[in-house]
């Protein structure tokens, strides 16, 4: 028998990976399965992103780039956070890698040590509790709730938040619920940290771009934050760029150090091509995006209608990213009209998926038993189709 590492034996797959890929494996059996599950844009990378790519291939920029990212990305990034963000970093103070994921990765395994505990909200993206693992460390969820717009309270934050704590992970934008923070709420949290000098903050705002009824404030940028906050963004959600595979991490120049010296050893910078591609996002009309976000405004409009629509499920209203995160427990603990148990939410997905043909991601997979992840990330054609299956699928359960 082979022995693993411990902290890889206590890391769970991904069930977001798990559910596409057996989506994708009926759809080669000749299934009409229609994938709610991805967290991936349908719209095609811009143009002008694309053509920095075919660019930077006809030049010849194949090589390898400064293991942090070359200079020109790393100062098109602090241009953005000083005109988005209103944070000024110097280009030592930014890593690009490759992706986002990646960069939280790097920042919990800088920062976290054995014995160490991290503050992780429920519904949480499933990666975070087991990059924590990974790392030697220890998750601390923190449930939140449907009725409370799955937002962590500044209360709770305090009286989870001890001498242990090592880092509190905060994702606004939210993957999995699109709940968005208000700047009061952020600052209330800020008030409970300040108070504990010990604790770091990760905030992941990937999704920062995609916002319907909210302001995205980045939470390095409230009084004494920065120095203690690690800001995560990339270029996979509001540029269409998931396969181009480029994020980057803003910090303290000590963790970056720390942060590079892992890339460095591990998968170094990345890819020279999509770095070139990076700075078109940057530099590009931002007519591109906006355009994304009205249409993806009106697939949310509707999907909420509709989820809201059926009998004993409750879906906040999400104000950015481009998820629903419903709550279904009215549906659990009970049999399909084929005579299928379905006792959690993974059995409801399992359920939908093999019978009715779509892919969702069960909640437990991000720390919520009561609720599934909806990605709305498809054409309207699909999603209408999608919701009369996912309401026949419900009307079938006893």
């Amino acid at each position: 028998m082979i022995r693993f590492n411990p902290n890889v034996e206590a890391v769970q797959p991904s069930a977001t990976l798990a559910m596409t890929g057996r989506a994708k494996q009926l759809r080669r059996e000749g299934f009409p399965v229609i994938g709610l599950s991805a967290g991936e844009p349908d719209f095609d990378t811009p143009a002008p992103i694309r053509e920095a790519g075919q660019a930077a291939i006809r030049e010849g920029y194949t090589r390898y780039t400064e293991n942090m990212g070359m200079l020109p990305l790393r100062e098109a990034i602090c241009q953005k956070l000083e005109a988005d963000n209103g944070l000024s970093y110097a280009p030592n103070e930014v890593l690009c890698s490759t992706g986002a994921k990646q960069s939280v990765a790097l920042a919990v395994a800088a920062l976290c040590r054995p014995g160490d505990e991290v503050l992780i909200p429920a519904p949480y993206w499933v990666s975070y509790p087991e990059m924590v693992r990974l790392a030697g460390a220890a998750p601390k969820p923190l449930p939140t709730t449907a009725a409370g717009e799955y937002r962590l309270a500044a209360s709770d934050l305090e009286a989870a938040i001890d001498d242990a704590t090592r880092l509190v992970i905060l994702c606004s934008p939210s993957n999995p619920t699109g709940s968005v923070y208000p700047r009061e709420e952020l600052e209330a949290l800020a008030e409970v940290l300040r108070r504990r000098p010990q604790a770091f903050v990760l905030s992941d705002e990937i999704y920062e771009h995609i916002l319907f009824d909210a302001e995205h404030v980045a939470f390095a940028s409230l009084p004494g934050m920065k120095e203690r906050t690690i800001t995560v963004n990339g270029f996979s959600k509001a540029y269409a760029m998931t396969g181009w595979r480029l994020g980057y991490m803003a910090a303290d120049p000590a963790i970056v150090k720390a942060a590079a010296k892992i890339q460095g050893q591990t998968t170094s910078a990345p890819c020279s091509i999509a770095q070139k591609a990076g700075i078109a996002a940057l530099e590009m009309d931002k007519r591109y995006v906006t355009d994304m976000v009205r249409r993806f405004r009106t697939r949310r409009d509707f999907m909420l209608e509709q989820l809201n629509a059926i009998e004993g499920v409750r879906c906040p209203r999400p104000e950015g990213a481009f998820y629903l995160f419903p709550d279904i427990s009215r549906y659990l603990d009970s049999t399909s009209a084929s005579g299928r148990a379905i006792r959690t939410s993974e059995d409801l997905c399992f359920y939908l998926l093999e019978e009715h043909h779509v892919a969702l991601v069960p909640g437990n997979a991000f720390g919520d038993p009561r609720g599934l992840r909806i990605s709305y990330a498809a054409s309207m054609e699909d999603l209408e189709e999608a919701m009369r299956r996912i309401v026949r699928g419900l009307s079938d359960l006893r």
